[in-house]
C-alpha cells in the first residue's frame, strides 16, 4: 500500500467522519462556547482535509490556502475568548 493509497483510503474517509461528528457537536451544543470550539474543530479538520488533497493531487498551492484558514481560525478562537472575557467583566 503507497502512501497515496492510505491517504485516499484510510485517511480521507477517517476525516470525514470526524467532520459529520463534529458537525453534530456544533448543531447540538447546549452552549454557545461548545459551539465555537466545534467550529473551531470544524475548520482545524478542513484544513487536515486541505492538506491531505494538496499532497495526494501535488499542488502546494494549497497548502497557502490551509495556513490562511488557519490563521482565520485563531483569530476567531481569540476574538472569542476576548468576548468571553469581557462578558465576565460586565456580569
Amino acid at each position: 500500500m503507497s502512501v497515496y493509497d492510505y491517504l485516499y483510503f484510510i485517511i480521507l474517509p477517517v476525516l470525514a467522519i470526524g467532520i459529520f461528528i463534529i458537525f453534530i457537536r456544533f448543531l447540538m451544543g447546549p452552549t454557545l462556547s461548545d459551539r465555537v470550539v466545534a467550529l473551531d474543530l470544524l475548520l482545524t479538520t478542513g484544513i487536515g482535509v486541505i492538506a491531505v488533497y494538496s499532497v495526494v493531487t501535488n499542488q502546494p498551492a494549497f497548502l497557502d490556502i490551509a495556513m490562511i484558514m488557519a490563521l482565520i481560525a485563531f483569530l476567531g478562537t481569540v476574538a472569542f475568548a476576548y468576548y468571553l472575557e469581557k462578558r465576565k467583566r460586565n456580569d
